[in-house]
């Protein structure tokens, strides 16, 4: 029996060195994006993770509305997320600072539709009815403030039919059910490829631009703080690859929607590929970040400071390592 304790001793001495190396690997990064332009900027990382050549660990999942975003924020069981720039100004006054603004990553995305030849300025709209998507969110916010700085009330001088789903409101207006939609990409493109009858009467972005209010920002990358304080490295290697997967996605849009669509983040790879350059997705960090974003919410806020969660956020809002 002696002869057999020192090969006891080191097989138990390898068992207790392989769960302390267990318990020490670092754990992956959970990350959800969301489906549209805010998660299409993820789609190479989730493909080089998905075959074990990122840089990080990481585990993504691909989230259908921001409501469901802000659970798992909340529970804590997501530490990355892609959402609304006015929705994380949101959560960071609910959660009392415990979710931080990490980076922009989706500029305006908004057009106006039609199918006719009405519409060529905001004036245009008067008297008219527009049907959209996004009430409670950024697209209803924005919406209102252009309308407003344009001499216009929502409501009053433009009625505003709003839906559930962007999928259901592009189906309607590329049927011809409605004849005016506010859509945000890629639904816009899934429209017009249904029916070559719409145009492109408003681009909100330019709009937003044209009044002087800054770059329109819609997406944004936020954090939990308590990830955040605890895994900078994990977060600072996070944005650069998710850099990196923005560059790949904006150069080769017709690679990047096969992964799109591998990803779960939108139906059809053509259909990707086609609508990726109006998706104005960027990456952009630190103060950068903040005064655009700042500038947006500034906005929004004037026009409703519930947009926001009812106060502008403080500097401790931006996460700036």
């Amino acid at each position: 029996m002696k002869k057999y304790l020192p090969l006891l001793g080191v097989v138990m001495a390898a068992v207790m060195l392989m769960c302390a190396c267990s318990a020490s690997a670092p754990a992956a990064v959970r990350v959800t994006a969301l489906k549209g332009p805010t998660g299409i900027g993820m789609a190479q990382l989730m493909d080089q993770s998905a075959q074990n050549k990122a840089q990080g660990k990481y585990e993504f999942t691909v989230a259908t509305s921001p409501d469901e975003v802000v659970s798992a924020l909340a529970s804590g069981s997501v530490d990355i997320a892609a959402v609304p720039v006015n929705l994380a100004a949101s959560l960071y006054a609910k959660t009392e600072g415990k979710v931080k603004l990490a980076a922009v990553n989706a500029l305006g995305v908004l057009y106006i539709l039609e199918e006719g030849d009405t519409i060529h300025s905001v004036a245009d709209l008067k008297g008219k009815t527009l049907y959209a998507t996004g009430q409670g969110s950024t697209p209803e916010y924005v919406l209102n403030a252009i309308l407003e700085k344009n001499g216009l009330t929502a409501g009053e001088d433009v009625t505003i039919e709003y839906k559930a789903e962007h999928d259901e409101l592009s189906t309607l207006i590329a049927s011809g059910e409605v004849a005016l939609a506010m859509l945000p990409e890629p639904n816009v493109t899934a429209a017009m490829a249904k029916n070559e009858n719409l145009r492109i009467a408003l681009d909100l972005t330019t709009e937003w631009e044209n009044l002087g209010l800054g770059t329109l920002v819609q997406g944004c990358i936020v954090a939990r703080d308590e990830f955040l304080q605890q895994n900078p490295q994990a977060m600072q290697t996070f944005l650069e690859e998710y850099a990196a997967s923005v560059s790949f996605v904006n150069g080769d849009p017709a690679a990047a929607g096969e992964m799109v669509v591998a990803a779960g983040i939108m139906p059809q790879a053509a259909l990707a590929t086609k609508a990726i350059p109006n998706c104005n997705i960027v990456c952009i960090q630190g103060d950068e970040m903040k005064a655009m974003a700042s500038s947006t919410l500034q906005v929004l806020y004037d026009a409703n400071p519930k947009s926001v969660g009812g106060a502008m956020p403080d500097d401790g809002f931006y996460y700036l390592p």
